[in-house]
């Protein structure tokens, strides 16, 4: 029911940087626990962040290496996830979603966005 909308992808070198965002019209996002997942072709939906509700508590799996920060400004509504360093392994779609919990579990996510494209490529 939560509408979610991804931006900020694109095409960056290898070592380059990027910035995507995740927003909702209809619901602020400050009591919802929202993750940042990917997915290239062939390959299982991968958790790469997660900021819980409420308490702004920040997850990363071992796959972001640090290279990755996911945070939340609440006056505009937004959940961004900053990633440095970009390696050609990062390319996928980028989805952000809700759910009850943080979690890497893509199943436990109730809604996502549409996505949006993350090419790393030299």
């Amino acid at each position: 029911q939560l509408q979610l909308v991804e931006s900020g992808g694109g095409l960056v070198q290898p070592g380059g940087s990027l910035r995507l965002s995740c927003t909702a019209s209809d619901f602020t996002l400050d009591y919802y626990n929202i993750g940042w997942f990917r997915q290239a072709p062939g390959k299982e939906r991968e958790g790469v962040s997660c900021i819980s509700g409420y308490t702004d508590d920040t997850f990363y799996p071992d796959s972001a290496k640090g290279r990755f920060t996911i945070s939340r400004d609440s006056a505009k509504n937004t959940v961004s996830l900053l990633m440095n360093n970009l390696k050609p392994e990062d390319t996928a779609v980028y989805y952000c979603g809700s759910a009850g919990r943080c979690s890497f579990i893509s199943s436990d996510f109730a809604s996502w966005g549409q996505g949006t494209q993350v090419t790393v490529s030299s």
